[in-house]
């Protein structure tokens, strides 16, 4: 009789096992240093929001034993509580990266359980970037199988799959067997979840926090052999049939043979990713047609239902609400020029020039965009037209420029906590990361 072929939750873990730096290009890690400076950046650029301090107050009264360091906040929670609440951190300001395959934001489901894992475990820099490339693949390879369908539905899929990217991230760093990596996957599927309906609250970075908190403790509870599915994602009544998704048989083929790594997208504006073709479009006319903005009558935006979901506040009254507000973010960077985290305030998303700049914007559904593209037409008041395109999530830099844009961002967000010579000896630390024997150095440098 012919052996049953391999489901794709074992397929997973076997890949997680079997897979080690040798198989790993080297360039993969220097993408993924400059992704975890980039999480870091926004990680302290975000540990002074309400939110973080609410986390930390209901934390302060649960107790815990003293084990990950609260970044920023000098101070240490247990493990659990570190990846929950540098998780929040690192999403509040909706300024970190974007991958394609995942639907959302991978890097702050990842880097906060295993660097708060790494800190009480004592990994080196080296495991710790081996485990967030293996945990991104995992994370990247569920989500295309996923599908559009699976966001589209409502669920929030940073959060959802990013269950089951710490989990497999976490798995690898504690070098649990296949066995207890299926498991793993198993644990962190069946607690996967995070709607999209609480976009523009606080629940948004929660997801994110708790997302990798949960891929944690299910690696930690499969180490202790703690049982699951070992069919998750497939079988019935699992994560693609009650989730939406399928298993697609040329996505797993392509395991060990590209890394998503490379395709990650960093943020260079301080808001919802699918606000951001939207304005690089807009900002892009203005300055090859050497408009003004008394020149301009209005300007049409037409983009996806996948971006005006995710980024459909048209009449936002909030900072927060204005990171995901394509109106908002058009007028604010015609008007201002400067789309850092300065700009999503109360009193600036209210400021009545900007709200009669947004009066002249309109967002239009285009069915045929799929992804975050959008065109944007722009009528001056002598009745000319100027068009413009944009698709930030294909307009990835080369490496060298990726590098050079998030050191800048990562001196603009940790210069106003650290003095310049800290942040400058971080940065170097960052770029030699793999050469760390103990990541709980690194940490207590910080």
């Amino acid at each position: 009789m012919a052996e049953k072929p391999m489901g794709m939750t074992k397929r997973l873990a076997e890949f997680i096992t079997t897979t080690d730096s040798s198989k790993i290009p080297l360039v993969a890690y220097e993408h993924a240093k400059v992704a975890f400076m980039d999480w870091l950046a926004v990680t302290i650029g975000g540990m002074d929001d309400p939110l973080v301090a609410k986390l930390i107050e209901v934390e302060d009264a649960m107790g815990g034993n003293p084990q990950a360091t609260i970044l920023g906040h000098n101070m240490k929670k247990s493990v659990s509580q570190a990846a929950l609440i540098n998780g929040t951190s690192s999403h509040v300001l909706d300024y970190d990266d974007t991958l394609v395959s995942f639907f959302g934001h991978p890097s702050v489901t990842l880097f906060p359980s295993l660097l708060a894992l790494s800190e009480w475990r004592g990994k080196s820099g080296h495991a710790f970037l081996t485990a967030y490339l293996i945990g991104l693949q995992v994370g990247g390879t569920i989500g295309r199988c996923a599908g559009l369908d699976h966001y589209m539905a409502g669920w929030h899929a940073t959060s959802t799959l990013g269950h089951l990217a710490s989990a497999a991230g976490c798995a690898k760093l504690l070098n649990l067997d296949k066995k207890q990596t299926t498991y793993a996957l198993g644990i962190g599927a069946t607690q996967a979840s995070g709607l999209k309906r609480v976009f523009g609250t606080m629940c948004k970075p929660f997801h994110a926090g708790r997302s990798s908190q949960a891929g944690l403790m299910s690696a930690l509870l499969a180490q202790k052999d703690f049982t699951s599915a070992e069919d998750i994602l497939e079988g019935p009544q699992g994560f693609f049939a009650a989730l939406k998704g399928k298993v697609e048989e040329e996505v797993l083929a392509l395991l060990g043979l590209g890394w998503d790594v490379e395709q990650i997208s960093q943020k260079y504006h301080a808001s919802c990713h699918a606000t951001h073709s939207p304005l690089e479009a807009a900002l892009a006319i203005v300055k090859v047609n050497n408009l003004s903005l008394g020149d301009i009558k209005a300007v049409n935006v037409r983009s996806s239902k996948l971006a005006t979901d995710a980024a459909g506040k048209n009449e936002p009254s909030t900072g927060l609400e204005g990171k995901f507000s394509i109106p908002y973010c058009v007028a604010n960077a015609l008007m201002r020029g400067e789309t850092g985290t300065q700009s999503f305030t109360d009193e600036k998303v209210n400021d009545p020039e900007i709200k009669g700049m947004m009066k002249k914007i309109s967002v239009v559904l285009d069915s045929a965009k799929t992804a975050l593209e959008a065109n944007v037409e722009i009528e001056t008041i002598d009745g000319k037209r100027y068009k413009g395109f944009s698709d930030i999530l294909q307009q990835i830099p080369p490496l060298a420029t990726k590098k050079d844009r998030v050191r800048r961002k990562f001196f603009d967000l940790c210069g106003t906590v650290f003095n310049e010579k800290k942040v400058e000896q971080t940065a170097e630390k960052i770029d030699n990361l793999e050469k760390i024997e103990n990541m709980k150095d690194f940490i207590e440098g910080l």
